[in-house]
């Protein structure tokens, strides 16, 4: 079967089979037992176990899995289904364990129409569960910033959280195709901040408009959310930057919170490839 993705080695197609992903050269990469495919050259791995780890994607898995980001993950559909074409070729760069790319897919299948869709994350731990969450999906290790795709394949890419590699994301995008880009609003997660640090501060938020690309839209999607119970909260924590840079104190007092409201806050800048540079 065809694939979405090519050779890391050599840039060639990749034929998807039921236990490998073979190239005209003779490339060959075993799909993992959970479906997944590792497309990240020996070269290019600077950590033997990169992207979140086993303890971090089950966090991000159980937290998803409660609900608490489904009006993100609804306007992402809502956009996909406004923009997307019949037969779109879709990416979900940075994908994690798939909870978006699979409402994705799942969205424009129900609508009648016929997508196919690749996600890439560095994390082998979340490309797991993502493989098992959606298996017509095509799952691989592989970096935003070398992206095992060919050039101008991509009709919608979404990259949620995830690094902006606007170079690659070009390369990969068909002249007019369509790039989502979530980013935290200013006071996305507001009040665990306030728990966390002395003296928080906003996210920036601004339009930024980048060479190659033009606005379509920006949508907001803000709300609050209840977390019932600590191991909600230090899910949450444990998704987040301030996981890595938060005091020590700031940690502990999350830590011995029952319970916690916060604000959601995203926002969704919509870009559309321009035909000519």
């Amino acid at each position: 079967m065809e694939s979405l993705l090519r050779c890391p080695l050599c840039a060639q197609p990749l034929d998807r089979q039921d236990t490998r992903y073979l190239c005209p050269r003779g490339h060959s990469f075993d799909r993992a037992a959970a479906g997944y495919v590792h497309l990240l050259p020996a070269n290019k791995l600077h950590s033997k176990d990169p992207g979140d780890d086993k303890a971090m994607a089950a966090a991000r898995n159980r937290f998803l899995s409660g609900g608490y980001y489904d009006p993100l993950r609804d306007a992402l559909t809502r956009l996909a289904l406004t923009y997307a074409p019949d037969r779109a070729q879709i990416l979900d760069a940075g994908c994690g364990e798939g909870y978006y790319s699979a409402a994705l897919f799942q969205a424009l299948l129900q609508a009648g129409k016929h997508p196919r869709m690749a996600g890439v994350d560095l994390s082998k731990h979340a490309l797991r569960r993502a493989a098992k969450r959606q298996g017509s999906i095509e799952f691989a290790v592989a970096s935003v910033y070398d992206l095992p795709v060919a050039d101008q394949q991509i009709d919608l890419l979404v990259n949620c959280f995830s690094p902006l590699a606007l170079e690659e994301f070009l390369r990969v995008l068909r002249p007019g195709g369509l790039y989502c880009y979530v980013v935290p609003g200013a006071r996305h997660l507001w009040e665990l901040k306030q728990v966390l640090y002395d003296t928080p501060y906003p996210n920036e938020e601004k339009e930024t408009p980048y060479p190659g690309l033009s606005y379509q839209e920006i949508q907001a999607v803000d709300g609050t959310i209840h977390l019932p119970d600590t191991q909600a909260i230090l899910d949450l924590f444990q998704m987040t930057p301030y996981f890595w840079k938060t005091p020590r104190q700031g940690a502990l007092r999350l830590a011995g919170l029952p319970q916690l409201d916060t604000t959601i806050s995203f926002r969704i800048h919509v870009f559309r490839k321009q035909d000519r540079p």
